[in-house]
């Protein structure tokens, strides 16, 4: 597929697919709060007609393939291969000009604790205990256009959530934002995904953190993240092993110095739950924390 059909695919459709609606809409353009920065005053403009954006804080702009590289600080390269592989088949893919209903498409009809065999075999399958699972997930029950669905969900400080299911189901109910908890520490630990946190606490053998803890439910967010990141003395990131994760973990250096990156420990795997699944099962128990991946 090239370049320019996968510039076609609509910026508009493509934001209100990850739960991003525009704070005021003109009919032919929306202005929309920045996903990739702090951004007060909802300063990103995206044409509808014409399929471009620009992000007047910055004085950015360009296609779609573009804000992908921003919002997951990758290559161009990168951005266009995410693009033509979660969109080629969409219903909706490379169709200009359709009307979007500006409301949310996904409500939570219930929110329940994990009990769907198809859910817990994928836990089972992310090397995670059930229990830990859920002491920080829901089974949650939603609709959409399409119909009912159920998927593990992880809450995020806004009381939007991150949706996860197999094969490799993922999806935001908006708002979108970051997870963070908070156990008044100078150590913050980061961590892109869901999954990664509960890794890092399956590896340590331990339920919950002394420390405070910041989950990025995306890169795209790490702008979000940085205020509650400055607050702390030391921080610990736990990333993915790719170029995003890599320059978001430059982000955060160039406001803490004291960064230590805890993804050399597991350079060669995709992420830290990547790692945890070459390994045998661990049943979490409380014990002594280490920052460290050694076990």
């Amino acid at each position: 597929m090239g370049f320019e059909k996968i510039k076609q695919n609509p910026i508009r459709e493509y934001l209100a697919d990850i739960g991003l609606y525009p704070h005021r809409d003109y009919g032919y353009y929306g202005m929309y709060h920045c996903p990739y920065r702090e951004d007060r005053n909802a300063s990103l403009k995206v044409d509808y007609n014409r399929n471009i954006w620009n992000d007047f804080g910055t004085d950015e702009g360009g296609s779609i393939i573009d804000l992908v590289m921003k919002m997951e600080n990758c290559s161009f390269h990168e951005a266009a291969n995410r693009l033509e592989r979660e969109y080629a088949n969409s219903s909706f893919s490379f169709q200009r000009n359709k009307p979007v209903n500006n409301e949310p498409t996904m409500k939570i009809l219930n929110i329940l604790p994990i009990t769907q065999p198809k859910l817990i075999v994928w836990v089972r399958e992310r090397k995670i205990a059930l229990d830990l699972a859920n002491r920080y997930c829901r089974e949650i029950h939603y609709q959409n256009q399409s119909g009912r669905f159920f998927s593990i969900g992880f809450r995020n400080d806004n009381g939007g959530y991150e949706l996860n299911s197999p094969p490799d189901f993922k999806a935001c109910i908006p708002p979108k934002d970051i997870s963070t908890f908070r156990n008044s520490s100078d150590t913050c630990l980061v961590f892109e995904g869901f999954w990664d946190f509960l890794s890092y606490l399956t590896i340590q053998k331990i339920e919950n953190t002394k420390h405070d803890v910041a989950v990025l439910n995306s890169v795209a967010n790490i702008q979000k993240a940085m205020n509650f990141l400055k607050s702390h003395r030391d921080i610990y990131t736990y990333l993915d092993n790719d170029e995003a994760g890599r320059k978001a973990s430059e982000i955060i250096k160039s406001a803490n110095t004291t960064v230590y990156n805890r993804s050399t420990q597991f350079a060669g795997y995709k992420d830290l739950n990547d790692y945890l699944c070459q390994k045998p099962i661990v049943k979490p128990a409380v014990k002594k924390e280490k920052l460290g991946l050694k076990r």
